[in-house]
């Protein structure tokens, strides 16, 4: 099964959380399990904020690439295409909320997991929980707004 982020065109899959042209960032994939969208990422041991836990940008920046690629994926499910077709759908970050419930271990895969609160044909929200050893350790939501199909041209 392709991820979500498989499918974003190359020339906009730069983003150092989830793109795959990023060699230097995180590459995460996102996948639908059943009604929930899920991201696995082992962190590295420099991703240290102190000894044996992972840093908090760390986890928001995983939740931000979660939210934005779960909004596409969302979308082209509620719209009944399959992810990739025309036109393509790819999100970006409106807002970005991150609760940290407990320090998160460093070591251990960390799971997000997340669900579709609200979805507009411009606006996605993305409520997501993350878990280590199946304990969750922060809570976070996205709103995210579709991209123009311009955007990035005229840079």
């Amino acid at each position: 099964m392709k991820a979500i982020q498989d499918y974003y065109p190359e020339e906009l899959s730069h983003c150092y959380g989830c793109g795959s042209q990023n060699e230097h960032g995180h590459q995460i994939k996102t996948y639908w399990d059943g009604d929930e969208t899920v991201t696995r990422f082992t962190p590295e041991p420099y991703h240290t904020a102190v000894p044996g836990f992972v840093y908090g940008g760390l986890i928001a920046s995983l939740i931000d690439c979660h939210g934005t690629g779960s909004a596409a994926a969302a979308t082209y499910r509620a719209e009944g295409r399959e992810p990739g077709t025309e036109p393509l759908v790819r999100f970006v970050t409106g807002s970005l909320k991150v609760t940290y419930l407990k320090p998160t271990k460093l070591g251990p895969e960390i799971e997000i997991r997340g669900r579709v609160r609200e979805l507009k044909e411009r606006k996605v929200v993305i409520d997501s929980r993350v878990l280590v050893d199946g304990v969750e350790t922060a809570l976070g939501e996205v709103v995210a707004i579709r991209m123009p199909a311009d955007f990035g041209k005229a840079v």
